[in-house]
Formats: structure tokens, C-alpha cells, sequence
């Protein structure tokens, strides 16, 4: 049976963008991630089920196919099986999105960890865009294992390094408990931007001032926001930017140490607000959208292959979504929907009135202004 407009088209984009892979390598990934798309979920079962109906094919030898793909070269059928050493993918993946980015000028990824169960801990950087969070990089960890996170960061910054052009601008955006010096000085020696998030613990120095302070006292609630030349954490100084805001509708302050000059940051605001789209990204990655926390996949190996699959399913849907988007938004329509929402409707309206795909693409933002 033939295959629909949408999967062909979707092969020959993997086939340009991937061409690293071999030809049964990116038509397993295209079925896998076309599947996730359609059918709005991860599960091996309802993608089978889904690919199995709609092209006609045995369901047993679909599932055998899809399964291998996130299988060791040892568990594989066949002499000339190799396995996908997804790392190696992480640039071409960010090089595919920047593709499909109206003059990529400025780069915002978010660094952060989520966890599925006690069986994983997966550390990920994200592109966030628009209320959604597309993975370019990851590492899945056993769950609870003891270890240094570092050298895995600092790993998964290097592998993104060659697909960013020189012009473009690159925030790293990190939570509160992921601050560390060291990472804050591999982002700003890449000549990135570092934009993390502190505890109020630790004692900061204005810069050419000899008295340090706490931390704990530097915000009030309802103040006018700061940005302060300071050293930060008297154990161990780091000479940075710090910004201070206490809006008095929240409970607690907002302590961002950065690189970016305090007159940048009260002039053009920083991009840490957009950090709140990677929750969002949890949202469409889990119950929301793909359905990820019922996997039962144990092995790391075989999840870190599988989330390569989900990430592509991810870029695909956000990508469409953010056309359809900007078209309402033209017409005057509002809507609520997720991109990944609106990219799904749009495929499935699509598939359904058989006409082709219209050009997708993602348009550029801007930081949000803090609130004063």
C-alpha cells in the first residue's frame, strides 16, 4: 500500500537532515515518529496498531522493526545491524530547527532535569519556543545513581557547540539547583550567556567594596528590580551580574546571576521568564501530549535511542503548530491551543482534505519585559 503525502514528505525531510543514518535506520525513525505524531502517543502498541491499519502492513514484523531501533547491535537481528549512537545526532538535530528559524539571531536553551519514576533521571537541554520545549540534547541516567552531573553537561553543551552559526545569540537558561560555577564558566567560554537562578543561602560583595552581605536580605518585596556588579558565594567567588526582582505578587524574590551587563539587562530585559515554557514542554511531552510516563522502557541505552524518536515526533509537531499559529493570529482567531495541538490539527486536517503541507517555520522572539 502506498504511503500517505505526510509520511513521504516526512522521509525525504529525514532523509536530507539525517543523511548520516542509513536508509532502513530513517524509514524506521520516520514510521516511528509519524506514528507518534498521528496518533498523539508514544506507546509501541497504538503506534503499531495506527501504522499497521493505515499502510497494511503485519503488525508482528512493524513491531520487531520499531523495537530494534532502540536495541544494542548484540540484540539485533541480522549480521549487518548497527546501533544509533544518538549523540552524534544532537547537532544535526539543532541544525535542522535553526533551518526552519527566520533568521536565527538569538538562541534561548533551557537546561534541566525530569524524572520518570525511580527508573530514569534524565538530564536534557531544550530549545524553548513559544510556550513549548523541543530536546536537542540528553543523557539518561539510572534512576538514584550516585555520580557527578557536570562532565554529562559539559558533554552535552560541546556536542550542540558546531550547529549554532556565529551570529546568532545563545542563552542557557538553569534552575536553581543546577548552579555551578564551573558550568557558568564552560557556557560563558563557549561565548554563550549563562542565565541562572540562585538560592537566597551565601553571601555576595558589590564590586570594589570590601563588605559582603547576605543574600537572604538583598530583595524586598514590591522593590524596583537591580542588577548589581557583585561577587557571589564568599567560598567561592564568582564575578558576575546579579539581578534582583521581588514582584509583590509572588512569595519569594528572583536571584539570576549572569554574564550580560546590568545596563543590557535593564535596557532589553534577560530571558529567564521563558524558562516557564519548559514545564509546558514536560506537559506535551507527558499526560498533555505523548503520553511519555507510561513507557516501560528500563534500560538507559535503549530510552536515550527512544527520546531521539520522541524529539523528532516533538520538532514536527511545534513546527507546524507555530505556522498555524501565526495564521489565526493574521485572521484575527484566538487561540488557547499548544503549538503542538495546533500542529497535530493541522497535519490531521491535512491528511484528512489530502492536500500537502504548507511550509512551516519559527519566528523569531523577544524577551519578555520583567515585571517592575
Amino acid at each position: 500500500m502506498p504511503y500517505p503525502d505526510e509520511l513521504n514528505y516526512w522521509i525525504e525531510e529525514l532523509s536530507t537532515a539525517l543523511p548520516q543514518l542509513s536508509l532502513c535506520q530513517r524509514q524506521v525513525l520516520a514510521l516511528y515518529s509519524y506514528g507518534m505524531v498521528m496518533t498523539r502517543h508514544c506507546g509501541q502498541t497504538i503506534v503499531v496498531s495506527f501504522l499497521a491499519l493505515l499502510l497494511g502492513l503485519r503488525g508482528q514484523n512493524l513491531r520487531q522493526r520499531l523495537r530494534e531501533w532502540t536495541y544494542e547491535v548484540g540484540q539485533k537481528r541480522g549480521d549487518q545491524r548497527r546501533a544509533v549512537d544518538v549523540e552524534t545526532y544532537f547537532a544535526p538535530l539543532l541544525t535542522w530547527i535553526l533551518s526552519h528559524w527566520l533568521k536565527p539571531r538569538r538562541l534561548i536553551l533551557a537546561a534541566d532535569v525530569t524524572y520518570l519514576r525511580d527508573r530514569h533521571s534524565i538530564l536534557a537541554i531544550r530549545v524553548v519556543y513559544r510556550g513549548c520545549a523541543i530536546p536537542v540534547a540528553w543523557r539518561v541516567l539510572k534512576g538514584n545513581e550516585p555520580g557527578q552531573w557536570h562532565p554529562v553537561w559539559v558533554v552535552l553543551l560541546d556536542s550542540l557547540g558546531a550547529a549554532v552559526p556565529a551570529r546568532c545569540e545563545v542563552f542557557v537558561l538553569w534552575d536553581r539547583g543546577l548552579y555551578s560555577k564551573r558550568l557558568f564558566e564552560t557556557v560563558c567560554q563557549m561565548g554563550w550567556h549563562p542565565v541562572m537562578r540562585v538560592r537566597t543561602q551565601g553571601f555576595y560583595q558589590r564590586l570594589h567594596r570590601k563588605t559582603w552581605h547576605s543574600l537572604a536580605h538583598v530583595a524586598a518585596r514590591g522593590m524596583t528590580n537591580q542588577a548589581l556588579r557583585v561577587q557571589c558565594f564568599k567560598g567561592d567567588p564568582l564575578a558576575c551580574t546579579l539581578w534582583v526582582q521581588w514582584p509583590a505578587q509572588y512569595d519569594e524574590p528572583s536571584l539570576l546571576v549572569t554574564d550580560l551587563h546590568p545596563r543590557r539587562l535593564h535596557r532589553q530585559g534577560h530571558p529567564y521568564a521563558l524558562r516557564t515554557w519548559i514545564e509546558a514542554g514536560f506537559k506535551d511531552l507527558k499526560r498533555g501530549g505523548l503520553h511519555w510516563e507510561q513507557s516501560k522502557i528500563s534500560a538507559p541505552d535503549r530510552m536515550q535511542r527512544w527520546l531521539f524518536i520522541v524529539a523528532l515526533a516533538l520538532f514536527w509537531l511545534v513546527r507546524q503548530g507555530s505556522t498555524q499559529a501565526d495564521q489565526l493570529a493574521y485572521a484575527g482567531i484566538p487561540s488557547s491551543l499548544s503549538l503542538t495541538t495546533l500542529g497535530w490539527l493541522n497535519i490531521l486536517i491535512c491528511a484528512l482534505q489530502r492536500r500537502p503541507l504548507l511550509f512551516s517555520y519559527f519566528s523569531p522572539y523577544s524577551f519578555p519585559k520583567p515585571p517592575s
